[in-house]
Order: C-alpha cells, then sequence, then structure tokens
C-alpha cells in the first residue's frame, strides 16, 4: 500500500510542484495585501479601540450614575447605554466578590461610592486578544488563506495537469503500436497552446498510421507481384524436368519471367527514389524539352497501333520560359510514365493529346495528358496514383507507373490530379513550379 502511494505521488511530481508553488504564492500575496492594509491604515485593532475609546466612557457614565444616585441610578441608566456595552458592565458592592471575566477578557475597574458612603466597584469587561497570530495576522485570515489557496492551487494544478496527462497516456498508446490513438477528443473545447499540442499529436499519429498502413500495404503488393513470376519459374522448371523436349519452351518462359521479375524490382527502386527524395537535386531543366523528348520516344512506340500523339508546347519562346530546379531523369520518368499509361489503354488508332506550357500568373508548368480510354472506374480515382493500383482490372502493367509520377511531381513540390472525362477517356495534369527568378 505505502509503495503504490509512493509511485502515485512520484507519479505526479509535476503536479505537486505546481500545487505547492500556487499555494504558497497564494498564501503570500494574500498575507502581504494583509500586512499592507495594517501597515498603511489608521485603525487600531479591535481591542485597544474597546479599552481606550469605548470602555472608558462608559465606564465613567456607570460612576456618575451611582455616585449621584446609588445602585438605582446605575440600574435606571443601563437601558440608556448600547446592548453590547450594557452586558459588560457589572457593579460589585464592597465585599461582595466579583465574577471571572473569562478567558481571553480584561476588565476596566472604578471605584466609587454612592451618596449614602457605601464603597462599589464598577468593572467594565472587554476581549483581549494576547495571542497573536502569525506576523499579527488574525487566525482566521490565515487559516482561510490556506484553504482557498488549497482549493484554487489544487483545481488550477488540475485544469494543467489533466491535458498532460491525456498527451502522456496517448505517447504511452502510441508507443504500444495502437496507432489509432487521438487525443484531441479528450482535450475538449480548450482553445490554447495544450491543445494546439494535441492536434499536432494527433497530426503527427494520423501521418505514422497512414505511413505504416502505405508499407503493409506495399509489402503486400510487392508479395503478390513477385509470387505470380516465380511460381511459373518453378512451374517452368518442372515441365522441363518432367519432359526435356519442352526445354525450349520452358527456358523462353523462364526468360521473360526473370525479365519481368528484373522489371518489378528496378519500378520498386525507383519508387523507392521518388518517395525518399526531399531535394530531387539542383539540376536546371527546360520542362518542356523533356516533356518532348519523352513525346519523341512515345511516338515511335506508337507507330504500330496507329495512334497519334499530339504535343502542343505553343506559348513563350524556349528562352523565356524558367527553368525548373530538381532531377531531370526523375521528371523525364514521370512524364513517360503517364504517356506510356495513355498509349496502353489508347485504342488503336486513337489520338493522345499532351500539352506542356509555362504559365507566367502561376509561375509553373503545367503539362496534361488526355487519352481516348476507358478511363478509370470513379471508385479508383482517388487512389489511382497508390503502387500496385491498376485502372483496369486486366491491365498489364505493375501499377506502379503512375505512384512513381506522382512521387516524382511530389518531390518537385508539383501536384499531380487524374479526372476521368466525358463519354471516355483520361486527363492526367500536373503542375510543377518554376525556379524562382
Amino acid at each position: 500500500m505505502d509503495l503504490r502511494i509512493g509511485r502515485l505521488l512520484a507519479g505526479r511530481r509535476l503536479f505537486w510542484k505546481i500545487l505547492l508553488a500556487f499555494l504558497v504564492t497564494f498564501v503570500v500575496m494574500t498575507q502581504a495585501v494583509w500586512l499592507l492594509f495594517a501597515l498603511r491604515g489608521d485603525r487600531e485593532p479591535p481591542e485597544f479601540l474597546m479599552t481606550r475609546h469605548i470602555g472608558p466612557p462608559v465606564l465613567e457614565a456607570a460612576v456618575q450614575a451611582v455616585a449621584g444616585g446609588g445602585p438605582a441610578r446605575y440600574r435606571a441608566m443601563l437601558p440608556n447605554i448600547p446592548e453590547d456595552s450594557r452586558h459588560r458592565l457589572e457593579l460589585v458592592a464592597e465585599g461582595a466578590r466579583p465574577s471571572q471575566p473569562g478567558e481571553g477578557y480584561g476588565v476596566l475597574e472604578r471605584r466609587v461610592r454612592d451618596p449614602a458612603g457605601a464603597r462599589y466597584l464598577l468593572r467594565f469587561r472587554y476581549h483581549r486578544d494576547d495571542s497573536p497570530g502569525l506576523l499579527n495576522i488574525p487566525r482566521e485570515l490565515v487559516v482561510t488563506g490556506v484553504l482557498a489557496g488549497l482549493v484554487f492551487s489544487a483545481l488550477l494544478a488540475w485544469y494543467l495537469m489533466a491535458p498532460l496527462n491525456h498527451l502522456r497516456r496517448g505517447f504511452e498508446r502510441l508507443a504500444r503500436g495502437e496507432l489509432a490513438t487521438r487525443v484531441s477528443p479528450a482535450i475538449g473545447a480548450r482553445r490554447d497552446e495544450v491543445a494546439d499540442l494535441a492536434h499536432e499529436f494527433d497530426r503527427m499519429a494520423r501521418l505514422i498510421e497512414q505511413l505504416v498502413q502505405s508499407r503493409d500495404r506495399l509489402l503486400h503488393d510487392v508479395s503478390h507481384e513477385l509470387r505470380s513470376p516465380l511460381a511459373r519459374l518453378q512451374l517452368a522448371i518442372a515441365l522441363a524436368r518432367q519432359s526435356p523436349a519442352r526445354i525450349e519452351s520452358a527456358m523462353d518462359r523462364m526468360e521473360r519471367e526473370v525479365e519481368r521479375l528484373d522489371g518489378l524490382v528496378g519500378e520498386l527502386l525507383t519508387l523507392a527514389r521518388a518517395e525518399n527524395e526531399q531535394d530531387p537535386g539542383d539540376d536546371y531543366f527546360d520542362l518542356v524539352g523533356v516533356a518532348a523528348s519523352v513525346i519523341a520516344d512515345a511516338r515511335y512506340e506508337a507507330q504500330p497501333a496507329g495512334i497519334e500523339i499530339a504535343f502542343d508546347s505553343s506559348g513563350q519562346e524556349d528562352e523565356e520560359r524558367p527553368p525548373v530546379r530538381g532531377s531531370s531523369e526523375l521528371m523525364r520518368r514521370a512524364i513517360e510514365n503517364v504517356v506510356r499509361n495513355a498509349l496502353r489503354f489508347s485504342p488503336p488508332d486513337g489520338r493522345i493529346e499532351v500539352r506542356c506550357a509555362y504559365e507566367a500568373g502561376a509561375g509553373a508548368f503545367r503539362l496534361s495528358v488526355v487519352d481516348e480510354g476507358p478511363g478509370v472506374p470513379p471508385d479508383l480515382i482517388d487512389t489511382l496514383f497508390e503502387p500496385f493500383v491498376r485502372g483496369q482490372a486486366d491491365g498489364q502493367g505493375l501499377g506502379l507507373g503512375l505512384a512513381i509520377a506522382s512521387r516524382a511531381v511530389t518531390a518537385h513540390k508539383g501536384r499531380i490530379a487524374a479526372t476521368n472525362l466525358p463519354g471516355q477517356g483520361l486527363k492526367i495534369e500536373f503542375e510543377i513550379p518554376a525556379k524562382e527568378p
């Protein structure tokens, strides 16, 4: 039990620090205000006020009454003085035993004779506090200040520590792999720096969750893509062993599968490079020239299917266009993948329109590729640039080309988007900022 209490106290070190700091501050401030008020004020303590200013006059009036008319006049005088002072007066005949004033009370006394010569003792009882409080502060004020300070400090410490505890537990859950952890709902409607910190925590957790999900999905897709050619390789080897007459055809199959594996690994390396490129490089190149080079190669590949590729680069002259900073090879690969994707899905004798121009107002190049293919199912349009996502179920590609293009554009601080055209066709457009002059 003691050990658990010790751990609980040790785990709330900041809470106790805040609590004690505010408690001490609150008590010191209240007592300082009291001392300042006491030092600067002209009022006397109540016991001195009673002794110097109230007791003597009342006692003198009683003496005059007894001296002038004896006990009868004294009793007749009593209703004329305030009730509080009346109860403090006492007339004691000579030889009689006076009452005890009680603890904490003092007595003013006067001796007097009545007209008949009888001796009396007049007493006035007043409250006397002989035990000065801390720094001459009333005990009630000290107790009230400490209790109020304790409650105020505890509430303030709890208010400050509660969101920090939520954050601490959030980090603990995140460290245990609970990537869906969010702390903003527990913070509530706070609008301060702690709430901002909670929102940043949620954003970090969301990014980590997306990265882990992307990694898991990529590993799953890579495993799936590797399994198919490996299975065909194993089948080709088994057939060759069973029938030596099929060795030649089996070798052709194995060669194609090896080429496919080599292409897959190459695409994965390119994708990894594009994803990890925070700074693609310091090359300065003409994006329109790179696009024209890609189109020239693509036209050669499009000849067998009779596909026409139109390229429009009208606008500013070559020397008027600003360069793009980055990697020309990476950007060439991005454009090539987009054009090849359009070429793959275009029907025979179809037409592909490519436009690349610099927009001075936006300070960026805008490149668009429009084909006459079947487009992309609407439910895939948002994930088209994810690895291993194919626009068509019978697609022959690896599903990495557009993912590489997206990563390359992002590495150059650009944007890429895909849109299905009315009727048929797909338009892929990306924007690349030019180097600032």
